[in-house]
């Protein structure tokens, strides 16, 4: 075990962020804390780190453990220019190479002493121990991983951005290889190409580490432990991020039907009890006696914490759009003549929910904007079909007027909405009591977030375009609105760098990439898959009819995706008919169980209970299958 908090509190001025938090880190772990906005994830953070004392509880960590942490907010005052700035990260490895060269230029000049040699040979060892030898390799390697080009290595520290500070405080530590690294949001100012490049590095990584982070897709691909901060309490949880949210799922789940089974049997005796007293005559007071005591003796349950407090989404259009929703004919788009992306043809088909792609600056924004009338291409066209309605949501928020209260706001754009039905709205989406009549301007990105959303949904659009949606929004927020959007009977054409999200959205891919937009078929799983054949087979030599073999390919590749989705379709066929089923009979028995001669027969009643207790461990288990293959 390299580390152990027992029993940490931590309060805030009056305000108890931490109670009785407990866990603990094997050595090689790789853990991640999660919970919502102002769980306390950061503090618990500072607490371990020693930038923080606890109001109460032990912290033990291995002697001799080398601890390295990464903030979200980095302040750099050096001097230095970026690569000497890595250079400089390890100062233990660099006083040894320089003692070596001492002894070096010492023996150089005279005959060494045994001691000499001894001491020459011993630091050469330390020094390969330290991997020493391949430092300069592996920062070059850290800083073009982490997006730093080698334009870029003389530029001094002090002209840098908040990110590319964040971005070097985090090469430093993956240089210096603590034993235990802390790492706060480190993705926060990486692109997906040095996010992959992080991903492969830390799997590799020796030490332990502990991670913040909201992407999910990153937890799934690092982390084998969850702890979950919750209510100022931690739970622990084993496997990635999808495993987690699973079996926390299941657990509220069945805490929930335990204590409504606990609830329902209390009220049931109960109601016995004062039947029984009803019939007045001794020998069933003494059965009435008998249950009260026995009912004295159960331990009650306490009930489950409700979870549900959750924005409410559901996006449905006013009217179906044709077929036909967009048609990119040699579409070139870009400023000043200067394509950003050219000849694109492309088209968008009703139902298809399209993830837009691509580095910073490749067209992405620019081509919403196209769609929305507010930039004209430089050839080209781009046709919206019949009966489309497009409904829009800005990351920035621009659409937003920051001088307005929230149900100003609402009202300003569906002026006939009557103001009971416009807070019953806003409620749905967590501004509730004086909430709604703060000002636009004084929300943070978060709530601005949500905001937007609830006015995507009263839109009604059938043509969503979103530039990165799940931007400010916590980890149940974002699920709210993957559910909702895979529900949406509409299109939708997004763009986001939420990897987990476009995994649970999106039915194809668009990459934006060398002023060309390409087409994937499938999740974001899919098009990383295709990417990697695509660069193997780079590096080999293609065929003689290179066309003929990618449009057979392709043909195949369209046959058997028909044949799967027919499969798939079948297998939830099935699934709904036993969920339908097994529901059916749940009902059947909470019925017998309302029947005098069945409540007030034991066997029977407990035979019945038995059965729905089997049923509902079924029906979760059916219920998992469905989720998982929809």
């Amino acid at each position: 075990m390299l580390l152990s908090c027992q029993n940490i509190e931590f309060s805030y001025i009056s305000e108890k962020i931490l109670k009785n938090v407990s866990f603990h880190v094997n050595e090689g772990e790789q853990t991640a804390i999660v919970g919502v906005n102002g769980a306390g994830k950061t503090t618990l953070f500072k607490v371990l780190t020693g930038e923080l004392t606890p109001d109460s509880g032990d912290i033990f960590l291995k002697n001799g453990t080398s601890i390295g942490y990464l903030s979200q907010t980095v302040d750099y005052s050096s001097h230095n220019t970026v690569y000497d700035e890595l250079h400089s990260a390890d100062q233990a490895l660099l006083t040894l190479d320089t003692t070596i060269k001492t002894y070096e230029q010492q023996m150089a000049h005279s005959t060494p002493d045994e001691k000499t040699i001894h001491d020459y040979h011993k630091a050469i060892e330390d020094f390969e121990s330290m991997d020493g030898y391949s430092y300069e390799s592996r920062i070059k390697g850290i800083l073009k991983g982490l997006g730093f080009p080698e334009s870029s290595w003389s530029q001094n520290v002090s002209t840098l951005s908040g990110g590319q500070k964040t971005r070097l405080a985090l090469g430093r530590l993956l240089l210096i290889q603590p034993d235990l690294l802390f790492l706060d949001e480190p993705t926060n100012h990486l692109d997906l190409e040095a996010i992959r490049w992080l991903e492969n590095y830390l799997n590799n990584y020796k030490g332990t580490l502990l991670i913040i982070s909201h992407d999910r897709y990153f937890l799934d691909r690092i982390v084998h432990k969850i702890v979950d901060i919750e209510l100022g309490k931690a739970s622990v949880y084993q496997g990635n991020y999808t495993a987690f949210v699973q079996k926390k799922e299941f657990d509220q789940y069945i805490a929930t039907k335990h204590y409504e089974e606990q609830q329902a049997e209390i009220k049931r005796q109960e109601a016995i009890i004062k039947q029984l007293r009803s019939f007045k005559q001794e020998k069933f007071i003494k059965r009435a006696v008998s249950r009260e005591k026995a009912l004295e003796k159960i331990d009650p349950l306490d009930k489950p914490i409700d979870l549900q407090d959750n924005m409410r989404l559901a996006l449905n259009p006013k009217r179906e759009s044709g077929m036909d929703v967009l048609q990119l004919k040699d579409l070139s788009l870009g400023y000043d003549n200067v394509p950003l992306f050219s000849d694109a043809n492309l088209n968008i088909y009703k139902g298809e929910r399209i993830a837009l792609i691509g580095k910073n600056g490749t067209g992405k924004s620019s081509l919403l904007k196209l769609l929305l009338g507010d930039l004209k291409p430089i050839g080209g066209s781009a046709k919206i079909g019949q009966s489309v309605e497009i409904a829009y949501y800005d990351q920035e928020h621009t659409t937003l007027n920051e001088s307005l209260t929230l149900v100003e706001e609402i009202a300003e754009d569906f002026p006939t909405m009557e103001m009971r039905k416009i807070r019953n709205l806003l409620a749905s989406f967590l501004f509730t009591g004086d909430d709604v009549f703060k000002q636009v301007g004084t929300l943070s990105g978060g709530e601005k977030g949500r905001l937007s959303l609830a006015k995507l949904m009263l839109a009604k659009g059938n043509f969503l375009l979103l530039d990165e949606p799940t931007n400010h929004l916590d980890m149940i927020s974002k699920e709210v609105l993957e559910k909702a959007l895979r529900h949406y009977t509409g299109t939708i054409l997004f763009i986001s760098h939420d990897r987990y999200f476009i995994n649970r959205v999106a039915t194809k891919v668009w990459e934006l990439d060398q002023e060309r937009i390409k087409e994937y078929h499938g999740s974001y799983d899919y098009y990383i898959e295709k990417k990697e054949e695509e660069n193997a087979s780079d590096m080999v030599n293609i065929s003689e009819n290179p066309n003929a073999s990618e449009n057979k390919q392709n043909w195949e590749r369209m046959k058997q995706q028909q044949k799967d989705e027919r499969k798939l379709q079948n297998q939830i066929d099935e699934l709904e008919a036993k969920i339908t089923s097994i529901e059916t009979r749940m009902e059947a028995i909470d019925e017998e169980l309302t029947h005098e001669e069945i409540f007030l027969n034991y066997e029977k009643s407990s035979a019945l209970m038995k059965e729905k207790n089997s049923l509902e461990v079924e029906l979760e288990e059916k219920l998992n299958q469905w989720e998982s293959l929809q």
